[in-house]
Parts: C-alpha cells; sequence; structure tokens
C-alpha cells in the first residue's frame, strides 16, 4: 500500500485517474476506452503504477544489460518509438507528480492515470460488488464519479456510470474534459 500524498498533483494537461483494487478490471477498461477517446479526436498519454519489479527489456537485449551493469538512466530509440528507464536508488515508490514531469504536454490533451490511489488527483471509481472489496469513495474525495456493474448497496452522493457501458464512461469522459478545456 502507498503512502498517503496530502499535495494535489499539478499538470498543465487534464489528468484522470482509474481507483479500484486489483481484479476489478481497471487495464482491461483501459484498453477498450482509450481507442474510443482517440475517435474522439483525442491524444492520450497513460500513465500506470506497477507493484511489482518489472522489466520492459528482456535479459540478453542491450539496453537490459546495459542498465544492469550500472546505468541509473537508459534511454533507448528507435523511428518508431522511446523508453527511458530509470533506476531508484535506494528504491521508493514514484510520485505521480515527478512522473506527469517526464511527459511531453505537446503530445496529449489528456492524461489518463491507473493506480496512484492514495494521490490527490480527479479519479473514477471502479467497483465491483462480487470481489467483496470496499467503496473508496466515502473516503477519497478526489473520487467524483463511480462505474459499478451491480447496485451498491448504499447512497452515493457521485454520478453512478455502468461499468459495462464503456459508451456512457466514454461520454463522461469526453463531458469532463471539455468543461476543463
Amino acid at each position: 500500500m502507498g503512502q498517503e500524498i496530502t499535495e494535489p498533483v499539478r499538470c498543465s494537461l487534464p489528468v484522470l485517474g482509474f481507483a479500484a483494487y486489483s481484479g476489478t478490471g481497471k487495464t482491461t477498461l483501459l484498453t477498450q476506452l482509450i481507442p474510443m477517446l482517440r475517435e474522439q479526436g483525442l491524444r492520450i498519454s497513460m500513465v500506470k503504477h506497477a507493484h511489482h519489479d518489472f522489466d520492459v527489456d528482456k535479459p540478453g537485449k542491450d539496453s537490459y544489460e546495459l542498465r544492469k551493469a550500472g546505468a541509473t538512466q537508459m534511454l533507448i530509440a528507435s523511428d518508431r518509438r522511446m523508453a527511458l528507464m530509470t533506476e531508484f536508488d535506494p528504491p521508493a515508490d514514484p510520485r505521480l507528480q515527478d512522473l506527469l514531469m517526464q511527459l511531453d504536454p505537446q503530445r496529449a490533451d489528456l492524461v489518463l492515470v491507473e493506480g496512484f490511489k492514495h494521490e490527490h488527483f480527479p479519479k473514477i471509481e471502479l467497483h465491483r460488488p462480487s470481489l467483496g472489496k470496499p467503496l473508496m469513495f466515502p473516503e477519497d474525495t478526489d473520487i467524483f464519479a463511480v462505474a459499478c456493474d451491480a447496485p451498491l448497496g448504499r447512497d452515493c452522493d457521485r454520478p453512478l456510470l455502468d461499468l459495462n457501458d464503456l459508451g456512457a464512461i466514454r461520454d463522461f469522459v469526453l463531458q469532463w474534459h471539455r468543461e476543463l478545456t
């Protein structure tokens, strides 16, 4: 569990998070929502929190071997893409604010965030009552809407979205984005 961050996240672009417990389907929803938002003309940047040691490279590849040899930053680029790997020494949970500063605001209209639920920025909670997890919105004032696949079983003072209606979620995000820009 991440440490509570008290300062609100600041970014020149609108930043919208999707907060949920593991197994709720955040990544599945986002992989379907991103193309729908792109069809509406939005350029999307994405920030995802990983809870485990991860690699985007494979042992034996030059960039992997150079990073493992001690490079604290490894940038690999081609004519199609670029990736920057930075080693944290000592290991520390990344702050969303610091990661957002790595993005090029000229390449996006909206930043979507998966995870970082303990930081202060606008979020939509994804909730599946069948998982038996508690709702986050009563304690997290940054959650301004809840997307659920069944009745919540309690009152909710925020907009409720159908988690299975991607078109409605897309429209809600587009309206929110329009109000900010």
